[in-house]
C-alpha cells in the first residue's frame, strides 16, 4: 500500500513516520510553516529511543499527489478542518481511493462518506504532540499506539482488503492494530472519553475538572441511549489498549492532550464542536438536555477565538456556569 497522509500533525506525522520508517511509501500533505520546514529541513522526529530527521515527500495539497490503485488516504486533521480538506481530495483524487478516517468524534466518516464512496473509520489511541513547525514527538511504549480499522458502514460482507493490509503495514510499523466490524462503537468509547478533554484545556487538572467531566459523560450516555449509538463495553477498550504506557521523547515530556494543544498553539480553532458539541446536537436530536456538555463547547470555543492559554479559566467560575445552565434547563 502507498499512504497520503492528510494532516501531518502530531497523530498524522506519527502514523506517516512510523510507515516510512517500514520502508512503506508515504507523502505528507501539511500547511503553513509546518509545510515549509517540512519541505526544506525534513521532519524532526522525536521518540522515547531518541531523535531523528526524515525526509518523507511533503506537498501541500491533494492536487500535488500523484496517485495510484493502491493509494490509501489517512485524513489526521482536525475534524473542523475536514469538509474543505475532503473537497479537494474529492476534486483531484480518483473516486476508487480509500479514505480512513484517524480522527476523533463520530462524524467525519458519514461527512466524507458524501464526496468519496471507499470510507473506514479508525479508533486511535496515539500520545503525540505537534507544537512547533517541523517537529512531533510521540511517547507511547512498549508500541507505538492503538489504530484498529473498520469499513464504514460496517456491513457483514464488507470488502476489508484494504483494512487487512494497512493493518499488517501498520503492525510492522510498531502500532497494535486489527480491522474491526465494530469500528465506530470503539469511536464512540473514545469520544465519550474525550469529553474531558475541553474541562483539562480550560481549568487544568482538579477535583472539579473531574467532577464536570463524570457529569459530561453521564449526559453523554443519555444521549447515546436516546440515539442508538452503542460503545463497546468499558473492559474491551482497555484490553485493546493493555500495556501501553508513555515515556518521554528523547527526554521530552509530553504537553497534553490535543485540545489543549490546540491552545498552546494559539489556532484559534478547536475541535470541541466534534466532541462535546456531538453530544450536544445528539441531545437536541433526540430531546435529551446537555447543559454541561453546552457549556464546556461553548467556552472551549470561546478560549480558542481568544487564543488563551490552557488553563486560564478559574475552576469555581466553570462550575458555576454549568450549575447555571443546569438550572435553566432542568429546574
Amino acid at each position: 500500500m502507498r499512504y497520503v497522509i492528510y494532516g501531518a500533525g502530531a497523530i498524522g506525522a506519527t502514523i506517516g513516520a512510523r510507515l516510512h520508517l517500514a520502508g512503506r511509501e508515504v507523502t505528507l500533505i501539511a500547511r503553513g510553516a509546518h509545510l515549509e520546514r517540512l519541505q526544506t529541513d525534513g521532519l524532526i522526529f522525536r521518540e522515547p529511543s531518541g531523535s531523528r530527521q526524515l525526509d518523507i515527500p511533503t506537498v501541500g495539497w491533494p492536487g500535488e499527489v500523484t496517485w495510484h490503485d493502491d493509494t490509501v488516504v489517512v485524513l489526521a486533521m482536525k475534524s473542523q478542518d475536514t469538509m474543505p480538506a475532503v473537497a479537494q481530495l474529492a476534486a483531484t483524487a480518483p473516486p476508487s481511493v480509500a479514505v480512513v478516517c484517524a480522527q476523533n468524534g463520530i462524524a467525519n466518516e458519514r461527512n466524507v462518506l458524501r464526496c468519496m464512496p471507499v470510507v473506514y473509520g479508525a479508533h486511535v489511541v496515539v500520545s503525540a504532540d505537534h507544537l512547533e513547525p517541523g517537529v512531533v514527538a510521540r511517547f507511547g511504549v512498549p508500541f507505538v499506539g492503538l489504530v484498529d480499522i473498520g469499513r464504514f458502514p460496517a456491513v457483514e460482507d464488507t470488502d476489508h482488503v484494504v483494512g487487512e493490509a494497512m493493518a499488517n503495514d501498520l503492525t510492522d510499523a510498531g502500532f497494535r492494530s486489527a480491522v474491526s466490524r465494530r469500528i465506530m462503537p470503539a469511536k464512540a468509547r473514545k469520544l465519550h472519553y474525550n469529553l474531558g478533554n475541553a474541562v483539562s484545556a480550560l481549568i487544568g487538572s482538579c477535583d472539579i475538572g473531574r467532577s464536570l467531566t463524570e457529569l459530561a459523560r453521564v449526559e453523554a450516555d443519555e444521549v447515546f441511549a436516546a440515539a442508538g449509538i452503542a460503545m463497546i463495553p468499558l473492559e474491551e477498550d482497555l484490553a485493546r489498549r493493555d500495556g501501553l504506557t508513555s515515556a518521554p521523547a528523547d527526554g521530552v515530556a509530553r504537553v497534553g492532550g490535543s485540545t489543549m494543544q490546540s491552545l498552546l498553539r494559539g489556532a484559534g480553532a478547536i475541535e470541541t464542536d466534534y466532541l462535546n458539541g456531538e453530544i450536544v446536537v445528539l441531545g437536541r436530536m433526540h430531546g435529551v438536555p446537555t447543559p454541561v456538555n453546552e457549556v464546556l463547547q461553548r467556552h472551549a470555543a470561546i478560549a480558542a477565538h481568544r487564543k488563551l492559554q490552557p488553563a486560564a479559566m478559574d475552576p469555581t467560575e466553570l462550575m458555576a456556569l454549568v450549575e447555571e445552565r443546569r438550572h435553566e434547563v432542568v429546574g
